[in-house]
Parts: structure tokens; sequence; C-alpha cells
């Protein structure tokens, strides 16, 4: 029996131990593919890159649990890059499962970077009814938090003492998963002139391409290949880079398989 004969009767266990090992190892061992940057992602760098150390940049987390393989990935790039270039950040929610996230995501980079809350980055927590809040903060942040996540009234937090509302900010990015980000565009940036970036799921990059070509985004960060590239930038790998080999390397052995299988299946007819 030839190679194609036997080919034709794999079990499909090896088929999935091979699918196993093509996911696992990447994501234990360094391969390290090459990425290419996009445009898209490399406007969102150059900007950060060029705020003076000092400036404020808003977070918000605007995504729920479900799509936390793509979202934390990026933001922790982002922070990454913000935190090492001395830019304050001010961190909230716009949806309710985000509060959790952000608060534990800007914590954790913060203390990688030996940032102080309270005076270098804050986290105001969770407000319901995006386009009011939106609004709100365009008149005074003070208004829509009161206080922060932890009960602190925001006057209290030395970061906060000079900051009223988005003319005292330089950006706004928006982590999400839907198209929250199009109300940061219709009610912050239109109205009140803040700049705005979206770290978005893959499946949502097409939507915003439009609001790049007109000026009302900076740039955007797309699902794990768009962390990947932010990740790349700022020359240091974490589990974007790593969720990339596992995806690439899980790609082609299934195109291996179908290779091998539509050979199997040619000489099959060929021997008839």
């Amino acid at each position: 029996m030839s190679i194609w004969e036997k080919a034709k009767t794999i079990d499909r266990r090896i088929i999935f131990l091979f699918m196993f090992l093509g996911v696992a190892l990447p994501l234990l061992i360094r391969i390290g593919l090459p990425v290419s940057v996009t445009n898209d992602v490399k406007k969102v760098y150059d900007y950060i890159e060029g705020l003076e150390p000092g400036s404020i940049v808003l977070v918000s987390y605007d995504h729920d649990t479900g799509t936390l393989p793509e979202m934390l990935p990026m933001s922790d790039a982002i922070l990454r890059h913000l935190f090492r270039n001395n830019i304050k950040v001010i961190g909230m929610a716009l949806r309710a499962e985000g509060t959790g996230i952000g608060r534990q995501n800007i914590r954790r980079s913060g203390a990688e970077f030996g940032k102080i809350e309270g005076e270098d980055f804050v986290f105001l927590g969770f407000r319901p009814e995006i386009t009011a809040a939106i609004l709100g903060l365009g008149t005074s942040f003070e208004r829509v938090f009161p206080k922060d996540d932890e009960g602190i009234p925001i006057r209290e937090l030395p970061m906060m003492k000079d900051i009223n509302n988005y003319g005292d900010i330089e950006m706004v990015i928006s982590i999400t998963d839907d198209d929250t980000p199009v109300y940061w565009v219709n009610y912050a940036n239109a109205r009140f002139k803040v700049k705005v970036v979206a770290g978005l799921t893959a499946v949502m990059a097409t939507t915003f391409f439009p609001f790049i070509d007109s000026g009302q985004m900076v740039g955007m960060v797309a699902g794990l290949k768009g962390a990947a590239e932010y990740e790349k930038l700022i020359e240091k790998r974490g589990r974007a880079g790593r969720g990339m080999d596992a995806q690439s390397i899980a790609h082609l052995v299934m195109i291996g398989f179908i290779i091998i299988g539509n050979i199997a299946f040619i000489m099959r007819k060929r021997g008839k």
C-alpha cells in the first residue's frame, strides 16, 4: 500500500495530536515568526511616541470577558508604551465587565513600571448610558465620576486635581469588541475635538477604516495581529506574539492535512 493509500485511513486522533502540538508548542517555545506592521497600528504608536512626558491619556475598557484573548494583549502593549514614556493614564469602563478587567490590567502594568496609583494612573470605574457618559466627560470628569473605583473623591487624587474635561487630556483609547468607538468619535471627537484611537477585535476592523481615512480617528489596533504588531514596535514580545505564532502554526497544520487529503484523493482516482 502506497503512502497516499495509507493517507486515506489516517486516524483522526493523529490529526488532533498534530493540531494540539501546533497550538501548544508555540505558546511554550519562542518561535518568533515575522510580523509586518500595518500603517493603522503605526499611526497609533507614532502619536503616543510624540506625546510629552506627563501627558494624560484616557483608556476606556468597553468590552466583555468573551473577547479577552484579543483585548488583553493589545491593552498590555499599549499600556506598556504609555507607562514607558511616562504618560499618565486615566482608566474607566463603559461596559460593566470591563470594570474588573481594566482595574487589574492598569494596576498590573503600572506596577511593572513602578507607577503610583493616584499620581501616575487612576481607575475611575464604570458608568452606564454611553452617550451621556461620553458627553458628560466633555464638560466635567468630576460630574460623571465624583469618586474613583475605590470610593476616593477624585479631587483628592493628586493626578486629577487639574483635570476637568477633554481639554486637559491628549487622547481617548477605547478597548472594545463592538461599535463603541463610533460613540467616542461622534460625541468626543466631533464635539470636543479629542483624539480617538480604537483597540478592537479583528472582525470589527473594516467598520472603522472610513473613520481613519477621514481623520476622525488617529488609528486602530485590530485583533491579535494588531497587538503583535504593537509588541514589535515597542520591542516587548508578549502573549500576542506567542498567540500569533500558535495561530500561524495551526493554520499550517490544517493546510498540510488538506494537501495530503487532496493528493490522496487524486491518487485514488488515478488508480481507478
